[in-house]
């Protein structure tokens, strides 16, 4: 059944997440999750010639710490997908050397922490639409952003990934509103999966979306 099938993919997911292993195992991991998984979102008839995720070499630089500047706000997205518009509320603003990026919650039963970015990598060494540091309800917990004390977050960049609509153009998915879109390249995390020619199909609607 589909559904048992999501639950223990996005299970795994948590699972490799929240594994002591650092970056190059994680990869390793997710490598693994991809290729074998009925869940994955590579395209079945691409499964058996898929060789890994591609990514940017592993950075120091990538890794911050940041306070969080509060700023209420909420953002309404349309997923172009069954899920229709869900709302975010922007749980504050982490001014980072790249620019300001926008933490936002997941306004629906359960919530969750979501952080999308767009950079100057988009659409030419990465995903057009960008790419995703955290998603929490895909079981995302820790790595990219990790909750510290006294207000502030770390931000480890080697942990961007792509949005499952950048590998199969058959998924929809909420990319970087507006203010989550940065002029400057983050260098860091996972790398385009088509290569140059190749194209996949996201939501317009969900690139635009903005405040309301």
């Amino acid at each position: 059944m589909d559904a048992l099938e999501l639950a223990d993919y996005r299970e795994a997911v948590a699972r490799l997440y929240l594994s002591p292993g650092g970056l190059t195992e994680f990869r390793a991991g997710r490598d693994r999750l991809f290729t074998t998984h009925p869940q994955s979102p590579i395209p079945p008839a691409e499964r058996a010639t898929f060789s890994g995720v591609r990514y940017f070499p592993p950075s120091d630089e990538a890794v911050v710490e940041v306070a969080l500047r509060e700023k209420p706000g909420r953002l309404d997205l349309d997923t172009g997908g069954p899920d229709g518009v869900v709302r975010y509320e922007r749980v504050g603003v982490l001014d980072t050397a790249w620019g300001p990026l926008s933490l936002w919650w997941i306004a629906a039963y359960g919530g969750g922490l979501f952080l999308p970015v767009r950079d100057g990598t988009s659409g030419r060494e990465t995903y057009g639409g960008g790419r995703y540091l955290t998603d929490t309800v895909k079981g995302t917990h820790g790595r990219g952003v990790v909750l510290l004390d006294g207000g502030r977050v770390r931000l480890d960049f080697n942990y961007l990934y792509n949005p499952s609509c950048a590998y199969d153009s058959r998924w929809t998915c909420p990319l970087a509103p507006p203010e989550n879109r940065l002029e400057a390249p983050i260098r860091a995390g996972e790398l385009s999966y088509h290569t140059a020619g190749q194209s996949v199909a996201f939501h317009q609607g969900a690139v635009e979306a903005g405040l309301v």
